[in-house]
């Protein structure tokens, strides 16, 4: 039986790590986590969501869904008036905004991602935000709706200014050195999933770009980073040491599991991985059966076209590779109701058992210590 979310996040408290890094398919419960995390660490009256007076009482600092509803488009179709971002304040973006006065910061962080030739407009009071876009000698675009991704590039930009002012004042070691006392109590930064609406060369320089601020700190402050990009993992995971690294399920009984990996994506939990865990796990249980044969020829078609092979017929051992791929092709293919047999035959059985090891000890498969 698995945990329940409040529980994964108390083993997520627990662990004494500077990095805690998280891979979820999409649905699994990535934001729900974020927000029981939030309510163990800071329970409601706390945390970013608290009035903005309470700006020094916060503990804990996360991005997920619930920031970017912070931001929301008024089009105002009605008028036919100019669309513009609105701005929901909260202590954090007040503080980022209003106080320090961050938007070119934020200007210069977006275009970065987007186009030097896309300009955010903030208002007087900072409660709304709209976008033009310049053509060099053409006619420039005023008040433009952007893309989707450029919002969430936008709103994590706004982020990023936060960050960033928050692990420079948190590296000074004492507190009576710092501009502010607004973030002494903060020991968390959860960052769920940025990565939703970006193309991979800007999830890449995300990647990087997080990673280097995360490298930055020198302080006890915490990150907890989920996402459900193999890529965006990847990148964290090989960019950051100091760190543990997880894969979050949902079982059907609405349970979860935090299982800790040793590896990125292609070690730990890509679905040519799956595949091969379960035809090894019908080997050693002696229980192959035929549709094995199918699961066995996508893992060598998953595994060609990773490496590049024009067919997945290469990898198979050389001396025997035409007589194997028929007997591949016929026990994964065969529409007779003859031979309709779960059971295959113990030398249909070897060589299910022989190509898994040919595949394993010839195309580059990580192996563990002692295997």
């Amino acid at each position: 039986m698995g945990k329940k979310l409040e529980e994964i996040a108390q083993q997520l408290k627990d662990t004494n790590k500077k990095v805690q890094l998280i891979y979820a398919f999409n649905g699994t419960g990535k934001t729900r986590l974020s927000r029981a995390f939030k309510q163990l660490i800071a329970p409601k009256g706390d945390g970013d969501d608290a009035s903005p007076s309470d700006l020094a009482d916060k503990k804990i600092l996360y991005y997920s869904a619930f920031t970017e509803d912070l931001f929301y488009w008024d089009n105002d179709l009605g008028r036919d008036a100019e669309p513009k971002l609105m701005i929901q304040p909260n202590a954090f973006t007040k503080w980022v905004l209003e106080d320090q006065g961050q938007d070119q910061s934020i200007t210069t962080t977006f275009q970065r991602y987007t186009s030097d030739k896309l300009t955010p407009h903030f208002s007087a009071d900072f409660s709304s935000v709209s976008f033009s876009f310049e053509r060099g000698n053409e006619a420039p675009e005023p008040h433009i709706k952007i893309s989707k991704g450029e919002e969430s590039n936008f709103i994590w930009s706004v982020f990023n200014a936060l960050l960033e002012q928050v692990i420079a004042e948190l590296n000074i070691p004492e507190a009576s050195g710092r501009s502010t006392d607004a973030f002494n109590k903060l020991t968390h930064v959860f960052v769920d999933d940025p990565v939703s609406s970006l193309d991979e060369n800007h999830l890449i320089e995300l990647a990087v770009n997080l990673a280097s601020l995360i490298k930055s700190s020198q302080s006890d402050l915490k990150f907890i980073i989920t996402t459900h990009s193999p890529l965006f993992y990847n990148v964290l995971f090989n960019e950051l040491n100091s760190k543990t690294s997880y894969l979050l399920e949902r079982f059907e009984d609405g349970s979860f599991e935090l299982t800790e990996k040793q590896g990125d994506s292609n070690k730990s939990f890509s679905y040519h991985l799956h595949l091969l865990k379960t035809i090894e796990q019908a080997i050693a249980e002696s229980k192959v059966e035929r549709y094995h044969f199918t699961l066995l020829r996508n893992l060598y078609e998953k595994t060609a076209s990773f490496l590049g092979y024009p067919r997945w017929s290469e990898l198979l051992p050389d001396d025997r590779q035409l007589y194997l791929n028929r007997i591949i092709q016929f026990t994964s293919h065969s529409t007779l109701s003859n031979e309709a047999v779960a059971q295959p035959t113990p030398a249909e059985s070897a060589t299910v058992r022989l190509l898994v090891e040919h595949l394993k000890n010839n195309h580059a498969f990580w192996q563990p210590q002692g295997a």
